[in-house]
């Protein structure tokens, strides 16, 4: 026997809640979203963790629903996420989106007081009562409650549960799960990073955080595995690998909605106390916008430099936000930031200028003095860019992480934007550099200070092209200033 269904299988993405800038839920928004990832899944799932459901209150929850319903008009099942900390709000919840029209109801673990086993089996049972499919929701990160298997295999017996939705992680609990309940209900993985190992060993799908941002790549890996071509599932799980860690261990929600607005489906920020530059670091942010690069979901588009009394074109991986036209490149200021671990982060603050301009004029009088304990070197022609020690130099193993680690981090990040378009060969000659380079005094990890310097310079170098952060930015975000060193003991 089985309660398995036909529908309840492949890629649901789980459905971030687009805000206004005044926090209010922004259906046209949410629409747009939907449209964006419907060519691409089996099903969505509206207000789930990632939908930020504990920061809505009951008549949000409802019309989210109802917005889905009605944009996604049946092409695919909606399965309405209806948990709550309490049974009877859950119950509540559940029977109204079962009369709203939703095919099911995921329903993570009651959170915050922690009940026992016995407790969190007799909330499921009561809610199966309602006589709607009915997904288990094991996220034990942020419920508190991990399954047992014993009790995920009870439930599953429930007259109305239909499947189960793991997000812990534990890939031993899934594996459990597989052994004692597959085939009767449908087994899904929540957890981005082991989707490609969870689906090879038989889960039936996945409810993605990612599946906002890149639905098309998952809807491939899920293909490749049930076509049984594993190398192929491998090899793209292993092309997204950073990106989905980006999204499940740094702030998911912000990771994603800050995504999105680089793919050009604005979607707000995440509702407080949640907020920018904190769970999901401003360093983070550089980084998943390379990955998105990386997987070509942000592609070259077209660029004028106007320098030196010419104009030239060029290809850069922008966004929709990068500018179309740079000018003024007396002087250009840029600051990239990037770890980990601590102790071997790696800060750039960086001028850009033209020849015979203040910052070139300033690279000729600092190789003119001496600054002991802070030897300036040049090191790279094109452009021709000057390196300045931001922390004094008192031992030899500090003059070898700025001057054999840092400083191969950096000449990398410039030739990587040469390649991405951000640096023209054409003004290659014209440009010139000084990046004030930190390396922390206790650092000791030798390829940690070359990767963390390498990505902190290719954001410093976007950022200064790029004009970034934009006074609107700054404005933005003045609420959520935060210094990677204000908590550090």
């Amino acid at each position: 026997m089985t309660k398995k269904t036909d529908w309840f299988k492949g890629i649901f993405p789980a459905l971030v809640t687009p805000f206004t800038k005044n926090a209010e839920v922004d259906e046209d928004a949410y629409r747009a979203l939907i449209r964006f990832v419907l060519p691409h899944v089996n099903g969505v799932v509206p207000i789930g963790t990632t939908g930020e459901f504990v920061y809505l209150d009951a008549a949000e929850k409802r019309r989210a629903i109802e917005v889905a319903l009605d944009e996604v008009a049946g092409h695919v099942p909606v399965v309405a996420g209806t948990g709550c900390a309490s049974t009877r709000e859950t119950v509540a919840l559940t029977r109204w989106a079962k009369q709203a029209g939703a095919k099911a109801a995921l329903v993570v673990a009651p959170y915050y007081l922690k009940p026992t086993y016995n407790e969190v089996y007799e909330h499921f049972e009561a809610v199966s009562k309602v006589g709607m499919p009915l997904i288990l929701y094991n996220i034990p990160q942020c419920a508190g409650t991990h399954f047992e298997w014993w009790t995920a295999e009870g439930m599953a017996y429930l007259d109305n549960v239909i499947g189960i939705k793991d997000s812990s992680g534990d890939m031993p609990f899934l594996a459990t799960l597989l052994d004692k309940i597959r085939g009767y209900i449908s087994i899904f993985c929540g957890h981005d990073e082991i989707v490609t190992a969870a689906l090879a060993a038989g889960a039936d799908g996945a409810i993605l955080a990612s599946a906002n941002l890149i639905p098309d790549i998952w809807q491939q890996i899920y293909a490749a595995v049930q076509g049984g071509d594993l190398a192929k599932a491998q090899a793209l799980q292993a092309k997204i690998q950073t990106l989905v860690r980006l999204v499940v261990r740094q702030g998911s929600v912000q990771a994603v909605k800050e995504g999105l607005w680089m793919l050009g489906v604005p979607v707000g920020d995440a509702r407080l106390p949640m907020l920018p530059g904190d769970a999901f670091r401003w360093e983070d942010r550089e980084d998943l916008r390379v990955q998105l690069e990386n997987v070509g979901k942000i592609q070259r588009r077209p660029m004028r430099y106007d320098l030196s009394g010419k104009s030239i074109e060029t290809q850069a991986l922008g966004t929709p936000q990068t500018p179309r036209s740079v000018k003024s490149f007396a002087m250009k200021v840029g600051e990239g930031f990037a770890g980990p671990p601590f102790y071997d982060l790696a800060h750039v603050d960086l001028l850009i200028g033209e020849r015979g301009g203040p910052v070139d004029k300033a690279i000729a009088q600092a190789l003119q003095v001496p600054h002991p304990g802070h030897e300036v070197r040049i090191i790279c022609e094109q452009p021709r860019t000057l390196l300045v020690p931001t922390v004094t130099i008192r031992s030899d193993k500090q003059a070898q992480h700025i001057y054999d680690c840092a400083v191969p981090g950096v000449v990398k990040a410039i030739e990587a934007s040469i390649a991405d378009g951000f640096l023209p060969k054409q003004t290659l000659d014209d440009l010139v550099m000084i990046a004030n380079v930190f390396v922390y005094p206790g650092a000791t990890n030798r390829k940690r200070i070359e990767i963390n310097n390498f990505k902190a310079m290719r954001a410093a170098i976007r950022k200064a092209i790029e004009g970034r952060p934009t006074l609107e930015e700054l404005l933005s975000q003045k609420e959520c200033a935060r210094h990677p060193f204000r908590y550090a003991p």
